[in-house]
């Protein structure tokens, strides 16, 4: 049985969907003002794993992942590079969907923007006011009126008192209490804004989420996720949005992967230790930067480093090397097989895919040993399962990506060793072959002669 760490439950729980053999997963996408950076990779990688399990488990999936194209960082980023809103958002949109196929991320089920969802966001925030939580404000914003929901808190496990005493903002005499936070905010001179009941504005950030989860949903739905720092206050306020609305649970399992830390701080654009996924796909191949992120379990903190993303190539590399000269075969998993067994008891058990990972390691070895078309053809199926292992192995091993040689110059630099060697200039063999290794190239002589891999 799948077990899923519930954060609403703070356990696992054993996972039933509302509706049998059919999973519906909501998960909070990007805000597009800028590249996506490594944090955001997490998110995109972690719950397109928990996907492709979900589906290799039976269940037909439909996963909506939004994305935020109008909010304050929006607004400020276009002005400062004067132009439209939508040219900014459509651009970053792009590339962040060019970074997730990148890193073999699927493309969701349904991708909507917040813009195209005001309507509903309205008359959701029109429910909330005439069940009494919420209230207009003379400003010309609408408020959430927290102390009017009784659940408030319980997914950060926090009483509103609590949270009243760690509460950090800004005195507002607009709302009745320091915790309440905009559903709708007011138009500013120059900004965009649409029609309401209380005046031209825009939505707040949280009631996106929670309109657009009902328009695909339902009121009710199996899962949502998304990054641990959204765990409070965003999260929090969609529960008590929607429901507030409708009086019955939102959602029965929530997920939230660990934060990528740099330095042992959160990875964030706020604070400036950010590196974006094109910046590290210049030095590193997209997959190495999957199977760094997918080694860890996602609720753990992912520590970015070059040495752990060298260490990921590395073992990237040793389960190629098991495929390599192997001749690729298509299989139907069997999962009485021993290795297949463990492998979905590790992924079953909250979507570890760091023991999974493990697994594959083992039938490397064995691989390695048998030179074996079906064990091969299995550690490529269930790497598959996580987005891993597709590539041609010879085309893996031999990329180049921060290279400075070429192809064409490794291979001339091994015609020019087998030059020296075979004229009894070792020496010079030796120096060549050191070359290339300061270079990350490792040559591999063979009966059939010289071949060469990345380290």
């Amino acid at each position: 049985m799948l077990t899923v760490y519930n954060s609403l439950g703070r356990e696992k729980q054993t996972f039933i969907p509302i509706t049998p053999g059919q999973v519906r997963m909501y998960v909070c996408g990007m805000t597009v003002y800028d590249y996506c950076h490594l944090g955001h990779a997490r998110v995109l990688v972690v719950f397109d794993m928990v996907t492709r399990w979900l589906r290799a488990s039976g269940y037909v999936v439909e996963y909506v992942r939004n994305v935020t194209d109008i909010d304050d960082k929006i607004i400020k980023r276009a002005a400062e590079n004067h132009e439209s809103i939508n040219a900014l958002t459509t651009r970053f949109i792009a590339a962040m969907n060019e970074d997730a196929a990148a890193l073999g991320v699927l493309p969701p089920t349904h991708e909507p923007r917040a813009t195209e969802f005001v309507a509903p966001m309205l008359r959701m925030i029109e429910t909330l006011i005439a069940r009494g939580l919420a209230y207009p404000a003379e400003n010309g914003d609408v408020y959430y009126a927290v102390h009017a929901f009784p659940g408030y808190g319980k997914l950060s496990g926090k009483s509103l008192d609590e949270l009243r005493a760690g509460e950090r903002v800004e005195v507002d005499r607009n709302k009745r209490d320091p915790l309440d936070f905009v559903l709708w905010k007011a138009a500013k001179t120059g900004e965009p804004a649409w029609d309401s009941p209380w005046g031209a504005g825009r939505p707040g950030w949280h009631i996106e989420c929670s309109a657009m989860g009902e328009h695909y949903f339902g009121a009710h739905f199996d899962i949502h996720g998304g990054g641990q720092d959204l765990q409070f206050p965003h999260h929090e306020n969609e529960i008590a949005q929607s429901e507030g609305a409708h009086n019955c649970t939102f959602v029965n399992y929530w997920m939230h992967n660990g934060f990528v830390r740099v330095d042992n701080e959160k990875m964030s654009k706020s604070l400036g230790n950010f590196f974006t996924i094109r910046e590290v796909l210049t030095r590193y191949d997209a997959e190495t930067v999957r199977f760094f992120i997918l080694r860890a379990h996602y609720r753990s903190p992912l520590n970015y480093s070059d040495q752990h993303l060298d260490d990921a190539r590395q073992s990237l590399t040793r389960l190629y090397t098991a495929l390599r000269d192997i001749p690729p075969l298509d299989i139907q998993i069997d999962w009485a097989h021993p290795h297949a067994a463990r492998f979905k008891a590790a992924m079953d058990d909250d979507f570890n895919s760091a023991e999974a990972m493990a697994v594959l390691f083992e039938l490397a070895s064995e691989t390695n040993k048998s030179r074996s078309v079906q064990d091969a053809a299995l550690l490529r199926a269930l790497g598959g399962v996580l987005g891993l292992l597709q590539n041609d192995p010879a085309s893996y091993l031999q990329a180049l990506t921060g290279s400075t040689y070429s192809a064409q110059q490794i291979d001339q630099l091994i015609a020019d060793r087998a030059a020296a060697r075979k004229a009894k200039n070792f020496a010079e063999g030796d120096r060549i072959r050191k070359q290339l290794l300061d270079a990350g190239i490792v040559l591999e002589d063979g009966a059939q002669g010289t071949n060469w891999r990345r380290e």
